[in-house]
């Protein structure tokens, strides 16, 4: 009957139930009466069918979720992870518990939601799927930096992590480009340094040497912000040693601005400022820009 009336499509009552109570509802409430069943012992059943029962509350969990209950569609899930647990499926577990964290997203529900995703990222590792469990992490990530910058930072770091445990640099560097951008913008000026260093190893690693200079910049912005003229300084005469670098108009344009704040020549350093090179920053890095200069001005006026 329940399947009969599912293929129907019906929104009639149930003969025997709540009058008015819908079928769409009902549906994966049956299903997990089934995925009870499933772990019921007897006299001829000694062990619990963890492998019914975790199928059956997925299908619950989908009906859940359709039916817009998303409640009860993430309490499905849950059920559904550890069934898997408890039959080694570390994998399908991971995804019970991932989804389980979508249906907290659709409460509106983010940080916990992302705890969820977290745990099922562990068991992505654990069960030897890497890039799955990278995925899941940087997912996390995006659901959670408008609500909480610090958070994201930390999963995108971990994120780049993995990919480069895996030798997947140009992955990794994405990450931490995320990570670092956060930093800046929530004006973390120290850590931000030393993500933005991280990047460009990994970009000379690679040899994607023009990125090198852009990130030299974003490292000399940071610096200069922080008040600190020597690492700035530092920061210039290490990069001379990566390949094209000496020569280029990003050096030129960081020796003319360190010059300019070292004779404190107001003029230069808002002619370096405001050309072209530096006017097509990332936007947390302008933000960082605009602020300097107007610093700058006030300092040296």
């Amino acid at each position: 009957m329940w399947r009969r009336l599912g293929q129907c499509g019906l929104s009639s009552s149930v003969p025997g139930l709540c009058p008015r109570m819908p079928v769409a509802p009902l549906l994966p409430m049956r299903q997990t009466e089934l995925s009870l069943g499933g772990l019921k012992t007897g006299f001829l059943k000694w062990k619990p069918d963890y492998d019914s029962a975790a199928s059956e509350y997925g299908k619950a969990a989908v009906a859940f979720k359709n039916a817009k209950q998303f409640e009860q569609a993430k309490d499905a899930c849950l059920r559904e992870a550890v069934a898997h647990e408890n039959n080694r499926a570390l994998f399908h577990a991971a995804k019970a518990y991932e989804q389980a964290g979508m249906m907290l997203k659709e409460m509106q529900k983010l940080p916990e939601a992302v705890q969820l995703i977290e745990k099922a990222s562990m068991m992505y590792l654990e069960n030897g799927t890497p890039d799955t469990a990278a995925m899941a992490l940087e997912r996390a990530g995006k659901l959670i930096e408008n609500v909480d910058p610090e958070k994201a930072v930390q999963l995108y770091q971990q994120t780049a992590n993995v990919f480069e445990n895996e030798e997947r640099l140009r992955q990794a560097v994405e990450l931490l480009g995320k990570a670092s951008r956060l930093l800046v913008r929530g004006r973390r000026f120290d850590e931000a340094a030393l993500s933005i260093q991280k990047e460009k190893n990994i970009y000379k690693e690679i040899e994607n040497y023009p990125t090198c200079y852009k990130k030299t910049i974003a490292q000399v912005l940071v610096h200069l912000h922080r008040n600190d003229y020597v690492a700035a300084e530092r920061c210039v005469r290490e990069s001379y040693s990566i390949p094209g670098f000496n020569g280029s108009e990003d050096c030129a344009a960081l020796e003319q601005l360190l010059e300019g704040y070292d004779q404190q020549d107001q003029d230069q350093v808002s002619e370096v400022c405001n050309s072209p090179l530096f006017k097509y920053m990332d936007n947390d890095l302008l933000a960082v820009l605009v602020f300097m200069r107007e610093r700058t001005r006030i300092c040296l006026s």
